[in-house]
């Protein structure tokens, strides 16, 4: 396993172990790291708790990660509380900002991201070859955007939204605040796919000639397609089920259809927002 490492810190870059790196200024770095099999499909993982993360496919043989943090801004020192400006009123600080920790670790293909964005935002841009599945995930402030990948997208958000441009393969991905865009230039046949949000709507454009067997749902919106698409006429299910010898009634509410005859199954759902299924232009 090769293991990349990168801090910053007031200015100053530490490399415990040799790597291609680009020094840009104002809290900017980048690792270019190496694939055991260039030419091969791959993994990037990239879990964050605090920042964005934006993933493009390209035609190079590397993983590019360009990493950059905001710092300490004004407003954060005017969020302190009105006894802690008092203690510090006349001093100045002399403790630097914090910077940020980057560990990258490469083995057979997959690239495995790790950083301290626990203690303030970071910003992640990664360049990757085209076949790549991606694993990515993060909590506050920041989105998630892929474009140009070919593989399984495994995409996480908690306070952001979700966006896929022009990709293609199979994903899963859901978020609680925030939208979900996704375009698929192409979708692997068999693969089930999920997204999910509770504030946003979810807006999904498809391959006219994608096979699939559709579950949609919104508790507090619509659902919207170009496809010729007629939904099951099943009748409605309940559900029934018996709890602390409480009889519980439950009707199911979900949108069934086949598109194109038929496949595995895209599950869309939001709570307080629109769905939209897109026939690809």
């Amino acid at each position: 396993m090769k293991t990349f490492f990168c801090r910053l810190r007031a200015g100053v870059l530490l490399l415990l172990f040799p790597l291609s790196l680009t020094a840009a200024a104002q809290g900017k770095e980048q690792l270019v790291v190496p694939l055991s099999a260039p030419g091969k499909p791959g993994l990037l993982s990239v879990k964050l708790v605090n920042g964005s993360i934006s993933v493009v496919g390209y035609g190079g043989k590397d993983v590019v990660v360009d990493v950059s943090s905001p710092g300490r801004s004004r407003d954060d020192d005017d969020d302190r509380d009105e006894d802690e400006k008092e203690s510090a009123k006349g001093l100045r600080r002399i403790s630097p900002n914090p910077g940020f920790d980057v560990t990258v670790e490469e083995k057979d293909n997959k690239v495995y991201v790790k950083t301290n964005s626990w203690q303030q935002p970071i910003h992640m841009t990664v360049k990757v070859p085209q076949r790549f599945s991606l694993q990515l995930k993060t909590v506050n402030e920041g989105d998630i955007v892929v474009e140009n990948v070919n593989g399984e997208l495994e995409l996480s958000n908690v306070n952001g939204a979700i966006v896929m441009r022009q990709v293609s393969g199979s994903a899963v991905a859901n978020t609680v605040n925030g939208p979900i865009k996704a375009f698929f230039k192409t979708v692997t046949a068999g693969a089930p796919m999920a997204f999910s949000t509770v504030n946003g709507a979810v807006d999904v454009t498809l391959p006219p000639a994608a096979k699939a067997s559709l579950k949609l749902k919104s508790d507090q919106g619509e659902v919207y397609s170009d496809f010729d698409l007629a939904p099951d006429k099943a009748p409605t299910k309940v559900n029934r089920t018996t709890q602390d010898g409480v009889y519980r009634l439950n009707i199911d509410s979900w949108t069934y259809g086949k598109l194109n005859g038929g496949g595995a199954e895209i599950m869309m759902k939001s709570l307080m927002g629109n769905i939209y299924l897109r026939k690809a232009k």
